[in-house]
């Protein structure tokens, strides 16, 4: 991919968007019980995610690296017969140190986001209720700030649906910079796009990677921002000068 995507696009995961997060990602997504987690299933997708933030030139951390180990480790241990001796209260779930502490950070996630909401409140600002994808009142659409491996899961869903492909495309014609202009243009005289319409037209895997990388690179700089009607649901690409000659 590095043939495809300048070198100097290697895109720095957002500060707070470690591990945890990514496992939390994968668990409201599967809608899988925190207390029962299915290690080999979560292993799978977690390393999935892994090969695709490589491809995307995304700056992972190591502790992302230690966490792979970590539930492979879990796994290995999982696949290890079941000592009939030990009666069932006495076995150590091989999990349990894993889910302590994602409950312990997805509390403190939880408290931050309350925070940060009655900041908001504070500032008379206006808010967009994470709770609905309704229309308010006024005919707004309620909409809520998103997290990188939303945007990720979104992607990783576009790139399932296209079909591989064998082509030949040169450095030049699949720029990042090129790709910026075209997303800034699409977003200029609009106040919110999907964001799966931003990958229509040619649909081939690296035209896709590159769209992406451009996208967060335009998110990183401030000249759009993601958000998403309700968890899992359509994400919009939403043009900030437009929103602010709204208010």
């Amino acid at each position: 991919m590095d043939s495809m995507i300048e070198k100097s696009y290697s895109v720095k995961l957002p500060i707070f968007e470690g591990p945890l997060d990514l496992l939390l990602h994968l668990i409201r997504e599967n809608k899988i019980d925190i207390y029962d987690i299915p290690i080999a299933l979560i292993t799978h997708q977690y390393l999935e995610y892994l090969e695709l933030m490589k491809e995307l030139n995304l700056d992972i951390a190591g502790e992302f690296l230690v966490m792979a180990a970590t539930l492979i480790h879990i796994k290995s241990r999982m696949l290890l017969p079941v000592d009939e001796d030990v009666p069932e209260e006495d076995r150590e779930d091989p999990r349990i140190e894993l889910v302590q502490r994602l409950l312990e950070y997805q509390a403190f996630k939880e408290a931050s986001l309350a925070l940060r909401e009655r900041e908001i409140e504070w500032s008379n600002i206006f808010t967009r209720s994470p709770e609905s994808g309704e229309l308010d009142a006024e005919g707004e659409l309620n909409l809520f700030d998103l997290s990188l491996f939303d945007l990720l899961g979104a992607f990783k869903r576009i790139l399932e649906k296209t079909p591989p492909e064998i082509v030949t495309i040169t450095r030049e014609a699949l720029t990042v910079k090129d790709r910026i202009a075209y997303i800034l243009e699409r977003i200029e005289d609009t106040d919110a796009i999907r964001f799966e319409d931003l990958f229509d037209g040619d649909r081939t895997r690296p035209r896709l990677i590159v769209t992406f990388v451009a996208l967060l690179e335009i998110l990183r700089l401030g000249l759009a921002r993601a958000y998403q009607e309700e968890t899992f649901g359509s994400i919009w690409i939403i043009n900030p000068q437009k929103q602010k000659m709204a208010t």
